[in-house]
């Protein structure tokens, strides 16, 4: 994207991936200029329309419509919907592969993979449902031999048929490939079918994919968050709310209603205490009883209901229901007829309030000229004002402008983000609450499955999951192979392919544990030119421990040149990355100052050759005291040592010079006499 000097908006974007920022990722900032805007922006090919959102259907539809051939009936079978989105065919052989996932049944696996192959075979195009099943299958080599030809083909066939989760696999098939004109097309309708299932006067709350680990150990503070109706905090929460506190209320409700913090989602209990609450005064609890009875959750729809609540909760102050109301003016649902005006009004006070939701429906409201002189350019920076507040329909709309060109210079990659961002919060994000539901259980058979089937579909945290889970468990992750449980070889790829794509997405733990892979040669054959380039990767997303790990292969010339100079640029820049890396940093520059003076020398051989005349030590340094470590750190402990004592020698010398006047001991380098001054002599 070509930046000029008039720059007119900074957004930091929301990533949608939840990833942990302090080690997982790094913000990331995009910089609009007046160049980037379409000075064609009033183009009147968009907005003929006076549909509101461009989302078709006139009223919002059940997650099991939005997501046919959901999993949900598998894991929420008490769930209020009745529509039959798939053959029973199909959920009979879907409950086989999670039953034999949790019970490691290769015997079962082999006959649920065999039902739903002859699922989607049965007639001439084949069931959709278990056509997406088959190219999950022939995609991770679950009883079939790994095919990536054979997997394309079936969820080409499923997502014709109309399966959401092909889709998703197919739009992250080609991103990676970077072909954007077929990947936006994909993510463009997952994201409006994602907006469709959105509340109407704000944000939904994030389910958000936890992230099971943190580096090699399991992430012990977030799952201990995520247990729903055994976690204490909870049972605190539940304790206030039945003695009367109405925030209490509240909050349960919003963990039942969206299935927050490990609960299972349960339309009937969030309406209860919400109900509840509201008996108290609680206003946001006013704000929720609208959503549900506009869109039907758990009670027949009644817009007149909801727009009393939605009007009871902005009379007790509460900002957002402005939005609701004004969306019910611009549909006309719950009152005498579509009123624009009013409708503006609403979403005015909502933007005087800086409600990220009122800038977005003004925003709709100029660029299609509802109520409103159309104006794309006023649309555009609406737009940028919610989704810098992580207003995920604007991230949408933004989308669809860098896909057309309106308002927006046309941008298929910018857009496919975009897209890709909002996508992400469909429906069928509702694997990962499963999947960490299972994992908290102990069923790791089954959430490393519902892991997997994320994974293909472009999840970075479900990519990391698995790739942990199969790394962490081993046969206990009760991996399926070509021909029943994983080989060794087989689990160490799979784990391997997981961790490449996370580290694609920007994971850079991922990236050094790919590059830790090849340089030992853990589950593949030792090769340190690629794992130079793996750890060149997670380098480039600011990670320390890769740029030390640079250093190193360079002052050995392990994958990369021998070259001193630039291993002490590495080991600088680890130490201005990372303040916890000065002691290693510290002992690898003795290290360099070690090789630079004495080269060459029995010593510097002597060294080298520690972890090779040590093995038993190597490994139990690696098991006891470093857990995953080697014996770099002791071979540098070694030469610090040899160096104090080196320098102790040279300090002698200098103090009883020659009397001929012959050469005295050359004093230190003045970088490495500065990291050394810290160490007692």
């Amino acid at each position: 994207m070509r930046i000029s000097g008039h720059v007119i908006v900074i957004l930091s974007i929301i990533t949608f991936y939840y990833l942990d920022l302090t080690v997982h990722a790094r913000p990331v900032v995009l910089v609009l200029s007046n160049d980037d805007l379409n000075s064609g922006g009033d183009d009147p090919g968009i907005g003929d329309s006076s549909d509101f959102d461009e989302f078709g259907e006139s009223e919002p539809k059940s997650e099991e419509e939005l997501d046919p051939g959901s999993w949900r009936r598998m894991f929420e079978p008490d769930d209020e919907s009745t529509v039959e989105s798939a053959s029973p065919r199909y959920y009979s052989g879907l409950h086989k592969i999670l039953s034999a996932a949790s019970e490691g049944n290769d015997r079962l696996m082999e006959e649920a993979v065999e039902e739903i192959e002859s699922a989607a075979a049965s007639s001439s195009s084949g069931d959709p449902h278990s056509q997406s099943l088959m190219g999950f299958v022939y995609g991770t080599g679950m009883m079939k031999e790994k095919s990536k030809s054979k997997s394309f083909l079936h969820h080409n066939f499923a997502a014709d048929g109309g399966n959401m989760q092909s889709k998703m696999a197919l739009a992250f098939t080609y991103l990676r490939q970077d072909m954007h004109d077929k990947a936006v097309k994909l993510y463009a309708e997952l994201a409006e079918t994602a907006v469709n299932s959105f509340l109407i006067s704000k944000d939904s709350p994030v389910v958000e994919p936890t992230r099971i680990h943190s580096g090699t150990e399991e992430n012990k503070g977030a799952l201990r968050k995520s247990r729903g109706e055994e976690d204490e905090d909870f049972q605190i929460l539940e304790y206030q709310a039945q003695k009367g506190n109405a925030a209490a209320m509240y909050k349960i409700g919003l963990f039942y209603y969206f299935g927050l913090r490990g609960l299972r989602r349960d339309h009937t209990k969030a309406l209860h205490w919400f109900s509840k609450a509201v008996e108290k005064g609680e206003p946001r609890s006013m704000e929720l009883l609208g959503e549900i009875y506009a869109r039907g959750a758990g009670v027949e729809r009644n817009y007149t209901k909801a727009l009393e609540w939605l009007t009871l909760a902005a009379k007790e102050g509460l900002y957002s229901a402005f939005n609701g109301i004004g969306y019910l003016y611009v549909k006309g649902y719950g009152v005498e007829k579509k009123n624009y005006t009013k409708a503006k009004e609403y979403f005015e006070k909502a933007v005087d309030n800086d409600d990220p939701s009122g800038h977005y429906n003004l925003g709709v409201l100029y660029l299609k000229g509802i109520g409103v002189k159309r104006d794309v350019r006023q649309a555009t920076k609406y737009f940028f004002v919610a989704a810098n507040a992580g207003q995920p329909k604007a991230f949408y709309q933004l989308a669809k402008m860098f896909h057309t060109g309106v308002g927006l210079k046309k941008n298929l990659e910018m857009a496919t983000s975009f897209y890709k961002l909002v996508a992400e919060r469909g429906p069928w994000s509702s694997l990962s609450r499963w999947a960490l539901e299972a994992y908290l259980k102990g069923d790791v058979g089954k959430a490393l499955i519902l892991y997997s089937r994320m994974s293909e579909m472009g999840y970075e945290v479900a990519q990391s999951n698995a790739a942990w889970i199969l790394d962490k468990y081993g046969e206990r992750s009760m991996c399926m192979g070509a021909s029943g449980f994983c080989t060794d070889k087989e689990r160490h790829e799979r784990a391997h392919s997981l961790w490449w794509r996370a580290s694609e997405q920007g994971n850079e733990h991922a990236a050094l544990l790919i590059g830790d892979a090849y340089y030992y040669g853990r589950g593949t054959e030792r090769d340190y030119v690629r794992a130079a380039e793996a750890y060149m990767h997670a380098k480039s997303q600011s990670n320390a421990q890769a740029m030390f790990n640079l250093g190193y292969m360079h002052e050995h010339g392990q994958g990369l040149p021998f070259d001193l100079h630039l291993a002490k640029r590495y080991y600088d820049q680890a130490l201005q990355s990372d303040a916890a890396a000065k002691l290693p940093v510290t002992l690898a520059l003795a290290s360099l100052w070690l090789r630079r003076n004495y080269a060459d020398t029995f010593l510097v051989r002597v060294v080298d050759s520690l972890p090779e005349v040590y093995p038993k030590v190597e490994t139990w340094i690696e098991n006891v005291v470093f857990d995953e470590g080697n014996a770099t750190i002791l071979t540098l402990f070694v030469c610090l040592i040899t160096i104090l004592y080196l320098r102790e020698r040279q300090r002698r010398q200098v103090v009883v010079p020659d009397p001929v006047g012959g050469d005295v001991a050359q004093p230190l380098d003045a970088d490495v006499a500065q990291h050394l001054a810290a160490f007692p002599r």
